[in-house]
């Protein structure tokens, strides 16, 4: 890859969409996995460019939306401690805890900075050795490797009063979790193409084997979403039910094996909880024994947290795919970006966020519903919705 416009040609991707309107012949669902992904899905439209037979369903990719409830309420109230520097990237601070924020934490005398890596927070608590500092440490397999790596530098350097507040959690759990609800309707799988890359792709053939269905590891530019629905409906009108690399130029099936061992290092599988969704077994990462003593929640001893989310928010529905953002009563009226309910409002990668930035106000004509035996639909062309935005090249932030 030279140029970011390759994988943004219009012509190329006519030619793709092409292919799947003459391949699909019944309705099918597929899962998006991470929230980058749903943001290109819904900024260029590619929901309303495809055949009216398969949906796309947003799923709990959004790392930020599913830090849980209670680790929100422990990070405000570690902040809000006088000998503490909490240090956290930017999407954070606007999250909803319990009643507030950071934004208000730190508008009410707490230290709170944003950073741009783990490692600037390592390096202010060089800085300030008579203070804690406490980095929050959240994100899926893609951001977990520099935490680990950052914790491991600090206990090479000897920098006791750094500590990390961990809520990492791990994508192959979350789609056993979401095989396993009855109400699930995915029949495949949009992987995220960067957990991927330091993941591998080892852990999914077992998941696409025992629940029959494929998946295909997909990047995140719009003839990348296209390649990837093209394929898993390919496979799923053939009745296969196999892992693909579609993210060839950035995933090796090995995964890096660096970071592989950098984790391994660092980190040990526990159970996570997942706002909105509940406790996934297997599923997230803490701190292993060698590095309790960088465990924030271990060392500030934060118990008798209460946690209490909006009535009106309905986000839980939203991460589990069981909900367009649009659909929820709350949507753009007592939740927008600048008051949100939930954490789906806030991030960057957000559903909610995606629908109230590009405009998808307003609920949409319902899609037929996947069926295992169901007749090949007929597709009115006139019927199609016209995209939100073009697929076309636009400026990279």
């Amino acid at each position: 890859m030279k140029y970011i416009d390759e994988f943004q040609d219009p012509a190329l991707a006519r030619r793709l969409l092409d292919d799947i309107h003459a391949t699909v012949t019944r309705p099918w669902a597929l899962m998006e996995v991470c929230g980058g992904q749903t943001h290109t899905i819904i900024r260029h439209g590619i929901d309303q460019l495809l055949p009216e037979q398969v949906e796309l369903i947003h799923g709990p990719g959004c790392p930020v939306c599913v830090t849980p409830l209670e680790v929100i309420d422990k990070a405000l109230e570690i902040a809000s401690r006088p000998d503490v520097i909490f240090c956290s990237f930017g999407d954070m601070l606007r999250v909803p805890g319990t009643g507030r924020d950071l934004f208000q934490v730190r508008s009410e005398g707490g230290d709170v900075r944003v950073v741009y890596s783990p490692l600037d927070a390592l390096k202010i608590a060089q800085q300030n050795p008579q203070r804690q500092v406490v980095f929050f440490g959240i994100g899926f397999e893609t951001t977990a490797p520099p935490n680990a790596m950052t914790v491991y530098q600090a206990k090479k350097l000897g920098i006791a009063n750094f500590s990390l507040l961990v809520s990492h959690v791990r994508v192959p759990p979350a789609i056993e979790a979401i095989m396993q609800s009855p109400s699930c309707r995915v029949q495949g799988f949009l992987a995220a193409g960067h957990v991927c890359s330091v993941m591998g792709m080892g852990e999914y053939p077992e998941l696409a084997a025992r629940h029959r269905v494929p998946i295909v590891v997909t990047g995140f530019e719009p003839l990348d979403i296209l390649e990837g629905v093209r394929r898993a409906v390919h496979q799923l009108e053939r009745g296969e039910h196999t892992v693909d690399n579609a993210y060839a130029r950035a995933v090796r099936p090995e995964g890096n094996p660096a970071a592989l061992a950098m984790l391994e290092d660092v980190f040990e599988v526990t159970d996570r909880a997942w706002r909105g969704i509940g406790v996934i077994p297997d599923s997230g990462w803490r701190l292993s024994p060698r590095y309790r003593e960088f465990d924030a929640e271990h060392r500030f001893s934060v118990t008798g947290i209460k946690t209490l989310e909006p009535a009106e928010c309905r986000s839980g529905e939203v991460l589990q795919g069981l909900l367009k953002p649009n659909e929820c009563e709350a949507f753009g009226t007592l939740c927008t970006p600048r008051n949100p309910l939930g954490a789906t409002m806030v991030s960057s990668e957000g559903a909610c966020a995606a629908y109230y930035l590009y405009r998808r106000l307003e609920l949409e004509p319902a899609r037929t519903a996947p069926a295992a035996q169901s007749a090949p639909a007929q597709t009115d062309p006139a019927a199609q919705t016209a995209p939100t935005a073009p697929l076309e090249a636009s400026p990279v932030a």
